[in-house]
């Protein structure tokens, strides 16, 4: 049988409350100094064609694919066979476009400087806030969750605490440093505004990424996505569909 055990308050006073305003402080003040990192914005250059082209491409195969349901098997494979007939398809992506492609990602070192500045404004508050609460906050039972809970939430709630007979309701100071590492996007979305909300786990997420748009990428990916879709034509379907629809509410 799980122990029930008695909080300290003094545990309330001088740890969950403490760690809980050192993470909201440490959020909004990481913002203010990612927004001071961030590069001066630049003149944008004109669009290039060959991109925006591409890009329309994408879309108009989205499109084809989102509705495939809705016009007959003939003209779903001919649009098919337009975007993605080997070479002569417009989603077709030669070798040498896709290298010059992926090396001119990285060829500004703007936006690699950028991406640097992001990864380190999480990385090292990260690392100091867990290293803080390591040290000082190690092995405490910090709060306890007023419901409920199975076996599978131990490792989550109680990390950094190994005794199997601890109800898993009991939240330790570790555990509670990472629910508000993940979890405090609405409160920041309060001080910040919505769009000014810093989201941890999404940028966990999108480190390594955000590179911009990838045309090679992308139209391969479309094809490849054309390529295995299956057709099934809705309109032989919707008479019956009609009918049962009808039959419901004639019972109604």
């Amino acid at each position: 049988m799980a122990e029930e055990l008695v909080l300290d308050t003094a545990i309330r006073d001088w740890v969950l409350i403490p760690l809980s305003v050192v993470m909201v402080l440490i959020g909004v003040l990481r913002y203010f100094v990612s927004k001071l990192m961030r590069s001066p914005p630049s003149a944008s250059p004109s669009p290039d064609p060959k991109t925006v082209k591409e890009g329309q491409v994408v879309i108009r195969a989205r499109n084809l694919r989102n509705g495939a349901q809705f016009i007959p098997a003939k003209a779903f494979r001919a649009r098919k066979l337009y975007y993605t007939n080997g070479e002569a398809g417009l989603l077709h992506v030669p070798k040498e476009d896709a290298q010059k492609a992926q090396a001119a990602m990285f060829s500004d070192p703007n936006m690699a400087m950028d991406m640097m500045k992001k990864n380190l404004s999480m990385i090292v508050p990260q690392t100091l806030t867990f290293a803080w609460v390591n040290f000082f906050f190690s092995g405490f039972v910090a709060a306890k969750i007023p419901f409920p809970l199975t076996q599978r939430f131990r490792g989550m709630l109680q990390n950094g605490i190994d005794l199997s007979t601890v109800d898993v309701s009991y939240v330790s100071s570790r555990s509670w440093y990472f629910l508000n590492l993940f979890g405090l996007r609405g409160l920041f979305s309060l001080i910040l505004g919505e769009e000014n909300a810093t989201d941890d786990a999404q940028k966990m997420m999108a480190m390594g990424g955000g590179m911009g748009f990838n045309p090679a990428m992308s139209l391969s990916a479309e094809k490849d996505s054309l390529d295995i879709i299956q057709h099934d034509w809705a309109l032989p379907k919707m008479e019956r569909h009609a009918e049962d629809v009808l039959r419901k509410l004639l019972k109604n």
